[in-house]
């Protein structure tokens, strides 16, 4: 933690000279806030959504529609949790290229200001429209974690391997050390 105006905050998880709006394949994971599970359960291997896991399925469809830069890749929404991979694509014909960019370097840009396509921006974008839905619809509150983890993926391999992990989440959920229907 460093301090700024005399007040302790927290040191960003971002990659710090990472253009997040490079174009590249990211891995996200968002969570609900204090791990509560707003979006369903686990029951023999598979999720069991409820009202609240399909309205975050369907923001999350949504993203490339609000986005057209983004493209979807595998996904999971999990009693507590989100975990997916966006492809950001600013122009590339074929959006597999672009980790072509990333495990070559990718751009180096220190600032990251909203309004240019940035993965900060899709997040708080989908976590806003299903958080306002939510709140108007239901009586029960909700509220994500504020953070978001991601992972910017350099290379096939690792690519492959987010998605196994991605696709069997819901397998290992008993394992898993947020297992807790709170």
């Amino acid at each position: 933690m460093s301090l700024y105006k005399n007040k302790y905050r927290i040191e960003s998880a971002r990659l710090s000279r990472w253009n997040y709006a490079s174009c590249g394949y990211y891995f996200v994971t968002i969570c609900t806030k204090n791990m509560v599970c707003h979006f369903g359960r686990v029951v023999g291997g598979k999720m069991k959504l409820s009202k609240f896991g399909c309205v975050a399925v369907q923001h999350w469809l949504n993203i490339p529609n609000i986005f057209p830069f983004v493209t979807l890749d595998e996904f999971v929404v999990m009693p507590n949790h989100v975990h997916g991979i966006l492809i950001i694509d600013h122009g590339l014909r074929n959006g597999r290229d672009a980790i072509y960019r990333v495990s070559g370097g990718g751009a180096t840009h220190r600032n990251n200001p909203m309004g240019c396509g940035t993965l900060g921006e899709v997040i708080r974008c989908f976590k806003g429209k299903f958080t306002f839905e939510i709140r108007k619809k239901q009586s029960e509150y909700f509220t994500w974690q504020p953070r978001f983890h991601d992972h910017v993926i350099r290379d096939r391999t690792a690519l492959q391997n987010i998605r196994n992990y991605i696709h069997q989440n819901p397998l290992k959920w008993n394992k898993d050390c947020f297992h807790v229907y709170k």
